[in-house]
């Protein structure tokens, strides 16, 4: 392919997830979409599993996947080596361990291939939590579609869509700048907020974000990530993620502030509950309280740390 030809980049992140990014590759070689018109990047974050040769399987497909190892650990860092290896007019970021229909990447790209006034600066999917192996009833409530609209169109300021389907014109990152790499996971962290970032500073700079419904994809929710651990963890590292996220905003020495008197509140309330459907025997109903608990924890870690100039 020419690069001149090139249309859209599909870019993958990946960490450890061979077998799940098998299945996503499956659904990115079958797409109803012009074969000199789109590549594959995989952006291999330092996975310690067998991702390389999962990626070699498809060595026969059209496009086949282009292999990129990233060593700068985390999420954001795979996301902008993606941004500099890319040879397509727009980016579409999928996670790795998403599954896709055949027109997914035709609904993605559509909205942008023909906005030639460069009015809309992002598109995002729908994205469907779905649960190989069963979801237990206390996170039941925290996963969900998003369901912004039902439709093709403008998102409302309140609506920010997810990174794990998400298209970028690369214009908007010359303009706008690569994503920040302090906001999202890496091993060892469940950090969170990069995508939102970017879809912030788009807005800001007048641009519109949009939305495909018709663009879903299946993200797949394995047991691993719906134990109380992992909720637990994810809680309290996204609400890190967005102390240092609004602490490079104006204002925002009082929002946090204000934000850490009433999290002192929550963590004892949260942890009160908590105690309270224990001693009734209502395991799941603790389960919750007590992640929320940790989430206030977060703020109350993350809040001193960035007021002083801590990371």
């Amino acid at each position: 392919m020419h690069p001149e030809s090139i249309k859209v980049t599909v870019a993958i992140p990946t960490y450890n997830r061979a077998d799940f990014l098998r299945q996503t590759l499956t659904g990115i070689a079958a797409q109803q979409f012009p074969r000199d018109h789109f590549e594959v990047l995989v952006i291999d974050n330092n996975s310690t599993d067998h991702t390389k040769a999962v990626v070699a399987e498809f060595g026969l497909a059209r496009p086949a996947p282009r292999y990129v190892h990233e060593p700068k650990q985390g999420l954001d860092h795979a996301r902008n080596r993606a941004i500099t290896e890319a040879r397509g007019d727009i980016i579409v970021f999928g996670d790795d361990d998403i599954l896709v229909q055949p027109d997914w990447l035709a609904q993605m790209a559509v909205v942008l291939l023909a906005d030639t006034a460069h009015r809309i600066g992002a598109v995002g999917g729908e994205v469907i939590p779905v649960f190989p192996d069963g979801l237990p009833d206390w996170v039941r409530e925290w996963h969900a579609p998003l369901a912004f609209r039902p439709d093709t169109g403008p998102l409302e300021a309140r609506h920010s869509p997810m990174g794990a389907n998400l298209a970028f014109p690369r214009w908007v990152f010359t303009e706008l700048g690569p994503f920040h790499t302090a906001l999202d996971r890496s091993a060892g962290n469940y950090f969170s907020g990069g995508d939102a970032e970017m879809i912030r500073r788009v807005r800001a700079a007048g641009f519109k974000v949009w939305f495909s419904a018709a663009a879903a994809v299946q993200h797949q929710m394995p047991a691993s990530r719906t134990t109380f651990r992992y909720a637990a963890r994810h809680a309290f590292d996204s609400a890190r993620s967005r102390v240092i996220d609004r602490a490079g905003q104006p204002g925002a020495a009082g929002y946090l502030l204000g934000r850490f008197l009433a999290n002192v509140a929550k963590t004892l309330g949260f942890g009160l509950l908590a105690a309270a459907n224990a001693l009734i025997a209502r395991g799941g109903a603790a389960k919750k309280a007590l992640v929320r608990a940790w989430r206030s924890c977060g703020y109350l870690y993350q809040i001193p740390r960035s007021l002083i100039g801590r990371v």
